[in-house]
């Protein structure tokens, strides 16, 4: 499909010819990705305010993070496995000394220290922070930059997200590179049917490809599953292998009518 058409930005005419060329709007760059920022910035900063806290998770003050690392490894105990996920908020150089401090607390992991993107920098963020493992996924858009990831030992934990590459087949690429490369593949989950997907994703990691539970387990998270028909199984914090055929996902017509946007009932306090 070709596009060819006009848009007013800021008082400019724009011209975009060509499919090929939606690209200049995204990822991470361009108009869209600006005005994503202002939605998500705040949004987070209501929620906050309605919280009556600050920001959450690691990357807003050593000290402060020190301490929230201190508690979850007093409270878990020395035995259990701890975690660490920064979303992105640090430059490489703060990742590096800001885990300096914190793999005091034996994490298994740091999660997304940085931008996604940056490939050199979550490589040297490694080298600096190992034997602490660096893991991201949930944000990389395609096969290209997990491979690029791979090859440069910048990752030891793959974190795909079924939704965020392109499909079933381009997932199968990333589980088959990362079982090239050693790499334990940790599927991002929580959101909705985000769990009902990347199920089937571990289980065949396992039957097919790994033959290895070492390291891997799945997010889960036990609300928003309502809306399917065939939800997760959880019992004994282990997936239970779904028997329906199909991918998990389907969802209950009232559900699709009540959540359609803008019409649903779900939205009825939006449009007043």
């Amino acid at each position: 499909m070709n596009i060819s058409e006009l848009f007013d930005l800021h008082g400019r005419t724009v011209l975009i010819t060509g499919d090929s060329q939606l690209r200049w709007i995204g990822p991470e760059k361009g108009v869209i990705h600006m005005a994503t920022a202002t939605i998500v910035n705040a949004v987070w900063d209501l929620w906050a305010k309605v919280e009556g806290k600050p920001l959450l998770k690691v990357g807003l003050g050593l000290e402060g993070d020190l301490h929230r690392a201190r508690i979850m490894r007093e409270e878990i105990g020395p035995e259990s496995t701890l975690m660490i996920d920064a979303n992105q908020v640090w430059e490489v150089n703060e990742a590096i000394t800001a885990m300096q401090s914190l793999a005091d607390f034996d994490p298994l992991w740091i999660e997304e220290p940085t931008s996604p993107d940056d490939i050199l920098g979550h490589a040297a963020i490694a080298r600096a922070v190992a034997p602490v493992r660096v893991a991201t996924g949930e944000h990389v858009q395609n096969r290209i930059i997990f491979k690029q990831l791979f090859q440069t030992d910048a990752i030891g934990i793959c974190q795909i997200d079924a939704c965020r590459v392109g499909g079933v087949n381009e997932v199968l690429a990333i589980l088959l590179m990362a079982a090239r490369f050693g790499i334990p593949v940790c599927p991002h989950a929580g959101g909705v049917g985000l769990c009902e997907y990347v199920q089937h994703l571990s289980i065949f990691d396992y039957i097919a490809i790994s033959g290895s539970l070492e390291n891997r387990m799945i997010e889960y998270t036990p609300h928003l599953h309502e809306p399917f028909v065939h939800p997760v199984i959880i019992k004994q914090s282990r997936y239970v292998p779904p028997e329906a055929p199909g991918y998990s996902i389907t969802m209950y017509p009232a559900s699709i009518a009540a959540y359609s946007y803008p019409d649903g009932s779900e939205w009825a306090n939006e449009r007043r």
